[in-house]
C-alpha cells in the first residue's frame, strides 16, 4: 500500500471516518452519532465536537494506516460564517429550524419572484431553511452585529476543509445544490448573493471537488500525527458524492433513485430546463463533480411511509414487514376506493399543496387524526391492506418524481438506499415503469466511496473518470409486478390530488 485515503463523512446525525487503500479497498470505518445542540430556541450544529472527534479518529487511524489524503463530504443545506479568528461569527444553525413565515416573506420581498429565481438559480424553495441563501438571510436578521464580523462564508464541506488547511474555498457541487446563490447561465454568484450583500465573503470561483484545497496546518499535524504534507480535497456534497461511482461507470442514460427519509431522483443531463408544471415544485438541478447539470426531484418518501407503517404496527401490535404478494393488492386495485395521499410535511415533495389524508370509500381521514388515534380507517383494520396502500402511494409518487427529471423510455433506473429491501416498492415501481429497466444496486458506504474516489484522483494526479476500473456496481434487475387495474388506480389517485 503506497498510501491511504481518509474520508470525513458528515451525515446529519451520523458522523464517519472511512479509510481506503490506494486500490480503493475499504480498510476501516469509525462512526459516532453527534446531533445538534440547543442555543436559546434554535438547534445549532455542534461543529466543535465534530471537529474534535474527527481529529481524535485521524490520530488513531493514522497510527495504523499511511493516510496521505483527506477528503470531506457532508450533508447539504449547511454553512458556517467565519470571522477573522477562524471561528463561527454567528451560530451555525441547522436547516431544520422552523422560522416564522414572516422570515420567508421578507426574503422574497427583497429577492423577487420565486419562480423566476427558481429558473435562474435552478433552485426550488424547500422549507424550513434548506435553501442556503434563506438560512443566511435568517442569520443576518437574527445576529446583525455578529454577522458583520464575517470574513468568509463557507459551505459545510469547505468549513471542515478550512479547519484542516486554513484555506477558504467553495466547491461546485455544494454551490449548485438548491442554494439560490449560483446563476447557472452566468456561471457566477447570483443576484441573490448581491441582495444579501455577501459576494465579498464568498470565494471568487467554486472549484472541482477532487482538486487540492491545501495541506494540513501544523496544528492539525500535531494533533493527529499525520505528515505535514497530507493533502486535502476541496470537498463534495453528499448526494453528488454518491453519484460519482455511477457517473464514471455508466455510459448509457440513467437515473439514480436514492431512497431513504428523503427520496432523491437524480438524472445527469446537459442543460438546465424547467417545464411549466415543475416550477414551484421540489424540482431543481445539482451540479456534479464534473460541473454537469443533474436534474433532481425530491420527496419525503421514507418519512411518509414510516408515518403510516408505524401507525399500522402500533395498532396491530406487529413488527413484521410484509413481503411482496400480488394478493395484497387485488381488492384495492379492483375497486379504487382506498388511497393514501401526500403530503405529510406540507409544502414538500411533488405535491406541495396536497393535504395528507387517507381516503376510504366516502370517508376522509386526516393524517393527524390517525397518528393521534382519534379516528382509524376501516381499511387499516387489515394489516396487509394498510401496507399495500402505503406501498402504492410511495411508488406512484416516485414515478411522478422520476418523470419530473425527464425519465424517458429505455432509461435505466438504479434504486439504492433503504427501499432496496422493500420488494413491494420495487415490484410496483417496475410495473408503473414498464419501459424502463430497473436495477437494485449495492455499494457499501456510497457517499464515502465517492469522496474517496475524489481523494484518489488527487493523490494520483488523474481524472476521477479514469478511476472507473476501481468501481464495481452490483446491478440486480427488478422483476415488475403483474397487477390488473394498476393504471386505473393511478388515474383516480391523481384525480384526488387535482381536486
Amino acid at each position: 500500500m503506497k498510501y491511504a485515503i481518509a474520508v470525513l463523512d458528515i451525515g446529519k446525525t451520523n458522523k464517519k471516518v472511512a479509510v481506503y487503500d490506494d486500490e480503493m479497498n475499504p480498510l476501516a470505518v469509525r462512526k459516532r452519532k453527534i446531533g445538534t445542540i440547543r442555543l436559546d430556541d434554535l438547534d445549532i450544529e455542534d461543529v466543535e465536537t465534530v471537529e474534535a472527534w474527527f481529529l481524535e479518529q485521524l490520530k488513531k487511524l493514522g497510527s495504523e494506516y499511511p493516510i496521505r489524503v483527506l477528503s470531506v463530504t457532508t450533508h447539504g443545506s449547511t454553512l458556517v460564517c467565519v470571522g477573522s479568528d477562524g471561528k463561527p461569527s454567528v451560530p451555525p444553525i441547522a436547516y431544520t429550524n422552523e422560522v416564522p413565515e414572516e422570515v420567508h416573506e421578507r426574503f422574497w420581498a427583497a429577492v423577487g419572484d420565486p419562480l423566476e429565481t427558481q429558473k435562474v438559480t435552478a433552485t426550488a424553495e424547500i422549507k424550513p431553511l434548506i435553501n442556503s441563501a434563506k438560512l443566511l438571510w435568517y442569520q443576518k436578521e437574527r445576529w446583525p452585529e455578529d454577522f458583520l464580523k464575517t470574513e468568509n462564508i463557507l459551505f459545510y464541506p469547505q468549513y471542515y476543509g478550512y479547519r484542516l488547511t486554513g484555506v477558504p474555498s467553495a466547491d461546485i457541487t455544494y454551490t449548485g445544490c438548491h442554494s439560490y446563490l449560483w446563476d447557472y447561465a452566468a456561471e457566477d454568484w447570483s443576484s441573490v448573493a448581491d441582495v444579501l450583500g455577501i459576494r465579498g465573503m464568498l470565494p471568487k470561483k467554486p472549484g472541482a471537488s477532487e482538486s487540492e484545497l491545501g495541506v494540513i496546518t501544523p496544528d492539525v499535524a500535531a494533533a493527529t500525527g499525520l505528515p505535514g504534507d497530507t493533502r486535502v480535497t476541496l470537498g463534495i456534497h453528499d448526494s453528488n458524492s454518491s453519484l460519482v461511482p455511477y457517473l464514471i461507470t455508466q455510459e448509457q442514460d440513467f437515473v439514480l433513485n436514492s431512497t431513504g427519509t428523503w427520496c432523491v431522483a437524480m438524472h445527469p443531463t446537459d442543460k438546465v430546463d424547467f417545464a411549466a408544471d415543475e416550477l414551484g415544485k421540489m424540482v431543481f438541478y445539482n451540479l456534479s463533480y464534473a460541473n454537469q447539470p443533474v436534474k433532481t426531484s425530491v420527496l419525503l418518501g421514507g418519512l411518509e411511509y414510516e408515518t403510516y407503517t408505524d401507525a399500522l404496527m402500533a395498532h396491530h401490535g406487529r413488527k413484521d414487514w410484509p413481503d411482496y404478494d400480488p394478493a395484497m393488492y387485488a381488492d384495492i386495485l379492483s375497486d379504487s376506493q382506498s388511497f393514501i395521499l401526500p403530503t405529510v410535511v406540507p409544502g414538500t415533495g411533488q405535491f406541495p399543496n396536497s393535504v395528507a389524508r387517507v381516503i376510504d370509500g366516502d370517508d376522509i381521514y386526516p393524517v393527524a387524526d390517525i397518528i393521534e388515534g382519534c379516528r382509524w380507517p376501516k381499511v387499516f383494520d387489515d394489516y396487509l391492506a394498510g401496507f399495500a396502500l402505503a406501498n402504492l402511494s410511495l411508488a406512484i409518487q416516485t414515478r411522478i418524481a422520476l418523470q419530473r427529471v425527464d425519465l424517458v423510455p429505455g432509461t435505466e433506473v438504479f434504486i439504492e438506499g433503504g427501499f432496496r429491501q422493500n420488494r413491494n416498492y420495487g415490484a410496483l415501481l417496475g410495473a408503473l415503469l414498464p419501459e424502463n429497466p430497473l436495477f437494485l444496486t449495492e455499494l457499501e458506504e456510497a457517499t464515502s466511496y465517492g469522496a474517496a474516489l475524489c481523494g484518489k484522483a488527487l493523490a494520483d494526479g488523474v481524472s476521477v473518470k479514469s478511476l472507473k476500473k476501481f468501481v464495481s456496481l452490483d446491478k440486480r434487475p427488478v422483476e415488475p409486478a403483474k397487477l390488473d387495474g394498476l393504471e386505473e388506480y393511478v388515474e383516480v389517485f391523481l384525480r384526488y390530488l387535482e381536486s
